[in-house]
């Protein structure tokens, strides 16, 4: 029986509808719920009809403050939650009355990360595989514990912490292939991707985003750019070796997989320095997505968002593998909502570019030109130091969409799910020199809220008219990854600190539950082995948002900020914490 599931298995991952397969067994074993990245689940128990009953049934306190980004995973009756530093990972029995706790493992975590971590000491997840439970540890390295014992199997220094590189992203793993890259596009960090054994730990490969062709694994007979022609792009599109060793292009976001093409998918983020007269060029592959092999590293195909950045936006959002209708035809395509304001249709075999439409208000550029691929730029909106402040600069280096906001894709509505944020910025820069381990920035760049009133909003967009379906604005930013289910119900949650569904196809809130802190996680949902559905949610604000809210601490009593004025309510309605809240009928 075991090989007819998984040969039936294959075959469905195989097929041109991959892309919104999921299991069927209510186990939810990596970030997204399936290689492609869809965060759907095809459990119906829960439904539009129904979903107004939801309500708690179990809670637990994770005793860490911080932000609580990632979520949790629900394998073999036993759910598996990660925290930020110390990043303690804990397994519930969900066979018994009260969930209780299996068995806790607290990793020696240096504390020294704590100082080097750009934007919160987060974490976003684990995966499950082959019995062991894979996640990053702040500090630099990556851990394999059993998942039945809690025994800590290997344990691998991946990163340099003294260069300025964390780890925050939840590793990948596929074909016996751990993948992890590191955090510190801020500290002028000299990114890459590694991939290690999965029984071992050992490091198999490491390629790195910026530098000759040899040392990013653009290997002529099988690296091709749709739109670049030459060798050593990742070198040449910078101004000399000094710049590209230090620019940044971090990977803290999320990998997809096409088993087909035998390709991963992942995102890099912003160059270094934020001052873009200092690292003349392109800049690749910074602000791209990279396509390589997970076996070896080898780079297939790459694509630039954001050529030669001046706005901070890092393209680390999540990278949703779905087939697309394109002028008529269907296409295997790879979509997302860039950090720039852009919602992109790609072409996942090739990196050719099929679509680009603004899903929030842009005013860096004018569109983009489908013939190059290359965004339209608005000349009054390019920084640099010697421009002095830019103004009114849309979206701010938040982003349309926070790349830790991953979004969810159902293949019954058609329709892609995402929190959304509406700010603007203005932008001045200045010149900065480059110290190991210290902010290699450059800019002050303080926002303002767009157009409309609301800070946030949660929307149903269209990827084949480029239109958006629904939204439901919030008045504050949205930072809740999204999850969609068989039932057509999208859920996620807010800043300040409520749980909401919603009908996927209309956008009515179906329920809401407010649950004692931002959430800045992603929802999931599982069946117990009670046979029934439930969905899970992280609340735990942190990350950019709980640094700029203001007093939102109860453990520093000198901690006193005061919010901006466009988020001075928010601390009328959440503080920091570290729950795990549960949901049922």
């Amino acid at each position: 029986m075991i090989a007819v599931r998984n040969a039936l298995l294959l075959i469905g991952l195989m097929s041109g509808a991959f892309a919104g397969a999921a299991e069927v067994d209510g186990d939810w074993s990596m970030p997204a719920k399936d290689y492609a990245a869809t965060r759907y689940s095809a459990l119906t128990q829960i439904n539009a009809h129904n979903a107004k009953g939801l309500h708690p049934v179990w809670s637990f306190s994770t005793g860490v403050l911080g932000g609580h980004e990632g979520q949790p995973l629900v394998v073999n009756n036993t759910m598996y939650v990660v925290t930020p530093w110390p990043n303690t990972l804990y397994a519930f029995d969900l066979s018994q009355e009260g969930y209780p706790l299996k068995w806790k493992y607290r990793p020696d975590v240096n504390s020294n990360a704590l100082g080097m971590a750009c934007c919160d000491a987060v974490n976003r997840g684990a995966f499950y595989a082959d019995g062991k439970i894979i996640y990053n540890l702040l500090d630099g390295h990556t851990v394999a514990i059993d998942a039945a014992s809690g025994k800590e199997l290997w344990k691998t220094q991946v990163a340099d912490l003294r260069s300025g590189e964390t780890i925050t992203m939840a590793p990948f793993v596929v074909k016996g292939v751990v993948i992890v890259g590191p955090a510190g596009g801020e500290l002028g960090i000299h990114s890459w991707l590694k991939g290690l054994d999965l029984q071992s730990g050992r490091v198999l490969w490491t390629a790195r985003n910026a530098g000759p062709d040899s040392e990013v694994l653009a290997r002529p007979e099988s690296f091709h750019s749709f739109y670049d022609k030459g060798d050593d792009l990742a070198a040449h599109s910078w101004p000399n070796e000094a710049a590209w060793k230090t620019g940044g292009g971090p990977v803290w976001g999320w990998i997809s997989y096409d088993p087909q093409l035998d390709l991963i998918y992942y995102g890099t983020g912003n160059p270094g320095p934020y001052n873009p007269e200092q690292r003349q060029g392109d800049n690749k592959w910074s602000c791209s997505v990279l396509a390589r092999r997970p076996e070896d590293g080898a780079l297939i195909w790459a694509y630039q968002f954001t050529p030669h950045d001046n706005w901070d936006y890092d393209a680390n959002a999540v990278l949703i593998l779905a087939d697309v209708m394109v002028g008529g035809h269907e296409r295997k395509a790879l979509v997302t909502f860039d950090k720039n304001g852009f919602q992109y249709t790609l072409d996942r075999a090739t990196g050719e570019l099929l679509a680009a439409h603004p899903y929030v208000m842009v005013t860096w550029a004018k569109g983009v030109d489908l013939k190059t691929g290359r965004p339209i730029l608005d000349p009054a909106k390019q920084t640099g130091a010697s421009k002095g402040q830019v103004k009114d600069i849309c979206p701010s280096l938040e982003g349309g969409v926070s790349p830790a906001s991953p979004a969810a894709y159902s293949p019954r509505t058609k329709l892609f799910y995402t929190s959304t944020n509406n700010f603007c910025m203005d932008w001045t820069a200045r010149e900065v020199r480059y110290l190991q381990g210290t902010p290699y920035m450059g800019a002050d760049t303080p926002y303002h809220a767009g157009p409309g009133g609301n800070l946030g909003s949660f929307i149903a967009w269209d990827a084949v008219n480029g239109r958006k379906v629904w939204e439901v604005k919030e008045p504050y930013p949205g930072w809740s990854g999204a999850l969609v289910t068989g039932g057509d119900v999208a859920f996620y949650g807010t800043l300040d600190g409520w749980f909401k569904a919603v009908d996927a196809k209309t956008g009515v809130v179906l329920s809401k539950f407010k649950v004692g802190s931002g959430v800045v996680g992603s929802p999931i949902t599982f069946r117990g082995p009670d046979g029934k559905q439930y969905v899970a949610i992280y609340a735990g604000i942190g990350g950019d948002m709980a640094l700029l809210a203001g007093d939102v601490r109860s453990d520093d009593p000198a901690d006193v900020r005061a919010p901006p004025d466009y988020l001075k309510t928010l601390w009328r309605h959440t503080s920091q914490g570290g729950i795990v809240w549960i949901f049922g009928l």
